[in-house]
């Protein structure tokens, strides 16, 4: 069994504050994926760069405080990517990547457009680029597992307040058909919606700090697990972890019937 987790952290210093580090290591997961880091390496700590028994890898935003993604590992890749090749992305700290000989596991951290028209055109500018490389790992030799917060709530089902979103960055016509076009053109699958196709509420992974969305369960469900069709055939079982709070986020674990 593959045990693999997706967590959006808000800051890896918060979370770890809030009991996130014993909670990860008592998961004995194979894969745990970080977004949202907003750390340098200078700000880590030995025990945030690799949870016993792992060995941490990470891509680090080039401003401080700022977005970052990361990798725990039990398993030893045979390389490592960082990043995408596009400079004003990989400035960013958007993608890491660890290639395996039947596997790849990528924690991916899309940009958000809530902020302004200005970041809504870079994260336009993201998906265009994503989308072609998207494609090309489709048609790799292996297996590809993509986890992360792709900061998109892809259909009405995945929000609670579809309606009143209809023109706000994330659940824009444009967003939700880019979406639907790397599943349904590149074949892709989200696996959550595999296992749970007509969940509703408890598939939700984060919450707005405004209004108290989250004691009202007002949520969105952006943070995914997206694979190729043969791994994600395997998928036995989801969970959304929300007993404890270290994020605006909860962590997406699954687990699949799938050896390295």
């Amino acid at each position: 069994m593959l045990r693999v987790i997706s967590a959006n952290l808000n800051g890896i210093r918060s979370a770890t504050s809030k009991g996130f580090l014993p909670w990860a290591e008592a998961q004995n997961a194979d894969f745990i994926c970080l977004q949202e880091l907003k750390a340098q390496e200078a700000n880590m700590t030995p025990e945030m760069l690799a949870l016993p028994g792992t060995r941490g890898y990470f891509h680090y935003a080039e401003k401080k405080g700022y977005s970052g993604v990361g990798i725990y590992a039990r398993h030893e890749p045979k390389d490592v990517v960082i990043g995408l090749g596009v400079p004003e992305i990989d400035a960013e700290g958007r993608y890491i990547e660890l290639v395996y000989d039947k596997l790849a596991v990528i924690s991916v951290y899309l940009p958000s457009g809530s902020s302004g028209e200005h970041r809504q055109t870079a994260k336009f500018g993201f998906m265009e680029h994503f989308f072609g490389h998207l494609h090309d790992l489709s048609r790799r030799d292996c297996q590809v597992l993509l986890c992360g917060d792709w900061n998109i709530a892809h259909k009405e089902i995945d929000l609670k307040n579809w309606k009143g979103n209809l023109k706000n960055s994330g659940f824009l016509p444009e967003e939700r058909a880019w979406l639907t076009r790397v599943f349904d053109e590149l074949g892709w699958v989200d696996v959550y919606r595999h296992l749970y196709p007509d969940a509703t509420g408890d598939a939700y992974t984060w919450w707005s700090n405004r209004g108290q969305a989250r004691a009202k369960n007002v949520g969105w469900r952006i943070d995914y697990q997206i694979a190729t069709p043969e791994i994600a055939a395997t998928a036995k079982e989801a969970y959304i972890y929300k007993e404890q709070w270290f994020s605006d986020h909860a962590p997406l674990t699954i687990d699949y019937d799938w050896t390295l």
